[in-house]
């Protein structure tokens, strides 16, 4: 378990101060991202959420380890804008009313405020004690929670063969820039923290991989992207007038942020067929067969009459 902080050499505190611009700047365009498009498709809830309750282990271990003032503040700050866009997908994609979203991300601000300040105040005495292993779970914890909290996008990736959609990519880029200047923050330190650095390091990677993800994707399509320039098109346009030249996807359209707005999905089901439906397929069915079975003893009746009638007319004249 790493000391706490006693002396904040001047190169730790400068590079603090970038990353925790930076990761307080970064959530603001996916909020303006989400509001100017009145919708957050392909944002899932769950990172947002998780990203907040990660605030509040991380805001402990950077207190109680004397990290500098910028590492302090930041989770503080990082939660509680994670948190207005975890309202906006409550309001935009769960389709909840306006003020019953507001009050829902208030309080759970508040919640986690609260939270923060009793673990703080319980676990700053037997960590001075010695009493090592509470502080080594909120740095294990925060860590886990924030790479739990970006692997719903990937799934969102492999719905959309790789494309990212509802991410603002300044919001990543500038999300990408503060974990990396925290990260060197830390290595300035007087001693290098290991767990702290354990959550921006998890950052990177993940966030690498989305960064790849569309990489690949822009790779795949560059063929249709050009066609679409050339037509004076976006992507998406170009595509919608000729769904031939689209990537083909997975069968299941059903994503992580349906789930979470207990959407139905879109694709047929044989198994959930509506009773009435059933009843009036089996009654057409049944009237149907009756028919046909009516017209057949019909057509045999008069099968068997007319021979009858022939010879009863023979007789009749003999």
């Amino acid at each position: 378990m790493d000391r706490p902080q006693v002396l904040i050499p001047p190169a730790a505190n400068i590079l603090g101060t970038i990353g925790t611009g930076c990761l307080c700047v970064q959530i603001i365009p996916q909020i303006w991202h989400n509001w100017r498009r009145k919708s957050t498709e392909g944002l899932p809830g769950t990172m947002l959420i998780l990203w907040s309750i990660c605030g509040v282990p991380f805001g402990v271990y950077a207190i109680v380890q004397n990290f500098n003032f910028a590492l302090k503040f930041q989770p503080q700050a990082f939660a509680g804008l994670t948190l207005i866009a975890w309202g906006q997908t409550l309001y935009y994609h769960n389709k909840w009313r306006a003020w019953t979203a507001t009050i829902a991300t208030i309080a759970l601000a508040g919640s986690f405020a609260l939270m923060e300040m009793i673990l703080i105040l319980t676990l700053r005495t037997p960590y001075s004690r010695g009493v090592k292993w509470p502080m080594m779970l909120m740095a294990i914890s925060a860590s886990v929670i924030q790479a739990v909290g970006l692997i719903p996008p990937y799934f969102e990736l492999a719905k959309r063969n790789g494309r990212v959609i509802g991410i603002d990519f300044w919001f990543l880029t500038i999300d990408y820039a503060g974990a990396f200047f925290s990260l060197m923050a830390i290595v300035a330190q007087q001693w290098f923290d290991a767990l702290g650095a354990g959550l921006y390091i998890a950052c990177l990677a993940l966030e690498t991989g989305i960064f790849v993800s569309q990489a690949i994707w822009l790779w795949r399509i560059r063929h249709i992207r050009r066609e679409a320039k050339k037509a004076g098109m976006t992507y998406d346009q170009y595509v919608a007038k000729h769904p031939s030249k689209k990537l083909p996807r997975s069968d299941s359209q059903e994503t992580v942020v349906d789930v979470e707005a207990c959407h139905e999905s879109n694709a047929p089901d044989a198994y959930n067929e509506k009773p009435n439906t059933i009843l009036t397929n089996n009654t057409d069915t049944t009237a149907q067969t009756c028919s046909a079975t009516s017209n057949a003893v019909v057509r045999q009746e008069e099968a068997v009459s007319k021979p009858l009638v022939a010879v009863l007319k023979l007789s009749g004249s003999s």
